[in-house]
């Protein structure tokens, strides 16, 4: 092998490790952005969620506790 394939291999293999770091990177940054959003957010409400959400998570209590009585073979 001669020296200017080896200076092209390295060159690209570099070039790509860059440009994977770089997107790993933004990544992260969104990824922290994000749970800084998130983190804002559940302080801003008080830790509550919105009463929509509250009913909607007991409806699906009840639909896990009934499909448990139905899989234990209890006659509601």
């Amino acid at each position: 092998m001669d020296p200017l394939s080896i200076g092209l291999v390295a060159g690209t293999v570099l070039a790509a490790l860059g440009t994977a770091a770089l997107a790993g990177l933004k990544g992260w940054n969104a990824w922290l952005e994000l749970k800084r959003l998130e983190l804002t957010h559940s302080f801003a409400d008080g830790h509550l969620p919105p009463a929509g959400n509250r009913i909607e998570l007991a409806d699906l209590r009840e639909r896990v506790r009934k499909l448990e009585a139905i899989a234990a073979g209890i006659d509601l």
